[in-house]
């Protein structure tokens, strides 16, 4: 018989053979939970998902929070949440599906697959690659009026992309482009047969065993256990509703829980394999995991987004691969990948040599808290000095807040008091027109004007002369301000959105002939 000493021996082995969550994350994670709760009232975040891969072992997932503010029913680590655009990995991985089958090549013309493919420049059209639409150097600005909220399908979208200016020379410098990545996935159903949705689920959903993700909000209707998106609006966290990204899914629509998501870390992690098969070749994994694009991280910290502040703790160098953002972290190469959508943020990270890798999803828009518990827990395995990244990240995000809250007062300073349009309101109403866009509808109302355009009704409130400060019926979008040109003629001529596009006005029966 057994002695009961070597009974509790063989139990202890058995335990850790077993990579028991519990055991492996004692001693790296210890104190994590405390740390999670707090900055999340830190950051002021309702919930947060997250699930640690280390040795292709899940050892943490988890739900903190709650999915809805008022609503008492917790986030657990298989609630969904949107991942926004950590779904162009997913995109480049199904290419590299096609590319081990031979069906595509990495450097094949785009439009061998997509013969009425067409951008602005007729010489980029010829050359762009499969490879330059996964990596962010076309030379286009982002143009993502055109879909965000519009009725325009994904065909439409890619046809009336051709019209998108260039704003840097081909492949010449890093621009993140979503409709590159929505013309990737356009390939799957030319080469295929399969819509790029039906295709990711087969292939990459289905054998890592993610039942519950799904390439569309409309499923999360049925579903029980999904989290609400909030935003702060007027210094209020609130509840706002779910964004349908149907006609951009290929750039970012997937939705999906911590521990499903965690599947898609460990498939990484072993270079495309999944049990004892392999899904994807470690070759096609390897190129998407290697730089194709440079970075320069003074451009980077240029942007007013508050994650590109967040991103660069200690990295000297920073590249895009084939749907993921590469930098180098403590010596070591970082592969990752961060997605935002109306009230959602999310984070995808990986130390491939130190096979580690974490998944974050939260419910609040343009919340960076992503960001530090992603390096708290790399420090965690790396056996870092502790360092409180949150607070220092958040420190900086409130510093740039601030600037924001000074540019808009010196913006309202600057406006010109007393000041009247130079026509009467209805001298503006009309229609307008521009060739990429579409069409912007001018109306009046109760001697209020309003202003229709790209699936969103917006208020203009007279602000000085002919400008007018255009606010969203959709809260989220914030303010912008809108400019009417008038012609030699003293007519209207033109609308003018600040820092966007200009809609030619259409001419009405009476104008007089010739005018444009």
């Amino acid at each position: 018989m057994m002695t009961k000493r070597r009974r509790i021996l063989l139990s202890i082995v058995l335990l850790l053979m077993s990579g028991h969550p519990a055991q492996a994350q004692q001693a790296p994670l210890q104190g994590f939970d405390d740390y999670v709760n707090r900055a999340l009232s830190d950051w002021e975040v309702p919930g947060v998902a997250i699930a640690i891969v280390k040795d292709d072992q899940i050892v943490l997932a988890k739900g903190y929070g709650v999915r809805k503010l008022g609503d008492p029913a917790p986030v657990t680590e298989r609630t969904l949440f949107a991942i926004g655009s950590s779904s162009k990995a997913f995109t480049a991985a199904a290419l590299a599906l096609l590319v081990d089958e031979g069906k595509i090549k990495w450097d094949d013309p785009v439009v061998k697959h997509l013969p009425g493919f067409q951008l602005y420049d007729p010489y980029v059209t010829r050359e762009l690659t499969v490879r330059d639409l996964l990596c962010h150097r076309t030379g286009l600005e982002r143009g993502d009026a055109l879909w965000y909220g519009t009725s325009y399908d994904r065909g439409e979208v890619l046809r009336r992309i051709r019209y998108l200016k260039p704003s840097w020379s081909f492949r010449s410098t890093y621009g993140y482009q979503n409709i590159m990545f929505l013309t990737a996935g356009q390939i799957i159903p030319a080469v295929t047969g399969l819509s790029w949705d039906d295709f990711i689920k087969q292939r990459i959903f289905t054998p890592l065993g993610m039942s519950s993700t799904v390439t569309s909000t409309l499923p999360l209707r049925n579903a029980d256990n999904v989290a609400t998106p909030h935003a702060k609006l007027d210094g209020k966290v609130v509840p706002i509703p779910w964004r349908n990204l149907d006609n951009m899914a290929p750039a970012g629509s997937i939705n999906s829980s911590a521990i499903e998501m965690a599947q898609w870390v460990r498939l990484h992690l072993k270079e495309g394999k999944h049990t004892d098969q392999q899904l994807i070749s470690s070759r096609a994994m390897h190129e998407m995991h290697t730089a194709q694009t440079v970075m320069r991280l003074e451009k980077w910290l240029e942007s007013p987004s508050p994650v590109n502040h967040t991103m660069v703790p200690g990295t000297h160098l920073m590249a895009y691969g084939l749907g993921w953002f590469l930098q180098d972290y403590r010596g070591r190469k970082v592969s990752h990948h961060g997605g935002s959508i109306d009230g959602m943020r999310a984070m995808v990270g990986m130390i491939p040599e130190e096979r580690l890798g974490v998944v974050i999803l939260t419910n609040l828009h343009n919340s960076s808290l992503m960001v530090p518990l992603m390096f708290k827990v790399f420090d965690s395995y790396l056996g870092a000095q502790p360092r409180d990244w949150g607070a220092e990240i958040l420190a900086g995000v409130r510093s740039l807040e601030e600037k924001a809250r000074a540019a808009q007062k010196k913006i309202e300073e600057g406006r010109v008091k007393g000041t009247t349009p130079t026509l009467t309101l209805e001298k503006y109403v009309g229609v307008y027109q521009n060739e990429m866009y579409g069409e912007a509808r001018v109306s009046l109302d109760n001697s209020n004007l309003s202003l229709r355009m790209l699936g969103d009704t917006i208020a203009l409130d007279h602000w000085n002369y002919d400008s007018f400060l255009a606010t969203s019926q959709e809260r989220i979008r914030g303010k912008n301000f809108v400019v009417f040109v008038l012609d030699a003629q003293g007519k209207v001529d033109e609308l003018k959105v600040q820092s966007f596009v200009s809609f030619k006005r259409v001419p009405e029966k009476g104008d007089s002939a010739g005018k444009p």
